[in-house]
């Protein structure tokens, strides 16, 4: 098979220059477009020369659709807005989608999901191996734990990080409540402050750390009478995220419309 022509979303920005790194030095990929938002001081920069790699002439452009003609996906890390707006052109020209933008409302992901009938979506709340194989313990350790064990996680970011809990944190609170057979949105404790009252047995307690160049940090303790579980996931560069979502790419290339996870590319997914 030839190589897989990839589309970057938001190349401009911190994950979209990791991006086309990990594309620049890897096999089995190539840079097909550049995409950035409207407006943007970086339209017309090279996109590699951006990412620190040598220039190869493509320019960050405003218009997917033109360049989405000759690619076979595109990867996106940006905001819902931007990759809803995506969404509708990536599935137009039949294109592997790979989403690990956060932040997303229940109806933005709707959204995504009714396009997977007729097209290929890799969407996760983070693309590393690590932590998606931390997930399936978090789901396996709830599952054997009863709720006299709460379940807090805690994560930490970089200070420009716009949403909270992070992606992954939610990732890690869904395999927590899948595990205890309930669900997330009916069982999620966040932002304590001032007179709470007590802990409500059963919930999953989000905490969110802001500050300094933290690529991610994330910890989910179970607390039970007498002892605690803590499993954690420490992040140190970007890059890790850039080649798992380069990894789900290729690993699409060629399926079946449909939804799809990292526990799908990794083979987690019976976990």
């Amino acid at each position: 098979m030839s190589e897989m022509r990839l589309i970057v979303a938001g190349a401009g920005g911190r994950m979209g220059r990791a991006l086309v790194r990990a594309i620049g030095e890897s096999k089995g990929a190539v840079l097909a477009g550049a995409l950035e938002m409207p407006g943007s001081e970086l339209l017309g920069k090279d996109a590699c020369v951006l990412a620190g790699l040598p220039a190869n002439g493509i320019k960050l452009s405003a218009d997917l659709w033109a360049m989405s003609k000759e690619a076979d996906g595109i990867l996106d890390f940006t905001v819902p807005a931007a990759t809803i707006a995506n969404v509708a052109i990536a599935a137009e020209r039949g294109i592997v989608h790979v989403v690990g933008t956060t932040g997303l409302s229940g109806s933005d992901n709707a959204v995504i999901k009714s396009v997977t009938n007729r097209a290929v979506v890799v969407q996760s709340g983070n693309m590393s191996l690590g932590v998606n194989l931390l997930a399936a313990v978090v789901k396996r350790v709830a599952k054997a734990l009863d709720q006299s064990f709460d379940i807090e996680i805690v994560e930490t970011h970089h200070r420009m990080k716009v949403d909270a809990p992070s992606g992954t944190a939610l990732m890690l609170g869904q395999a927590a409540a899948s595990g205890r057979g309930v669900t997330l949105d009916e069982h999620s404790e966040r932002g304590r402050d001032g007179i709470t009252g007590a802990r409500r047995p059963g919930n999953i307690g989000f905490a969110s750390l802001r500050g300094g160049t933290v690529a991610g940090d994330h910890s989910v303790t179970f607390l039970g009478p007498f002892e605690r579980l803590t499993l954690s996931h420490q992040a140190e560069d970007r890059m890790l995220f850039a080649h798992g979502a380069l990894k789900a790419a290729l690993w699409a290339h060629g399926k079946k419309p449909g939804h799809y996870s990292m526990a799908d590319v990794l083979g987690l997914s019976d976990i």
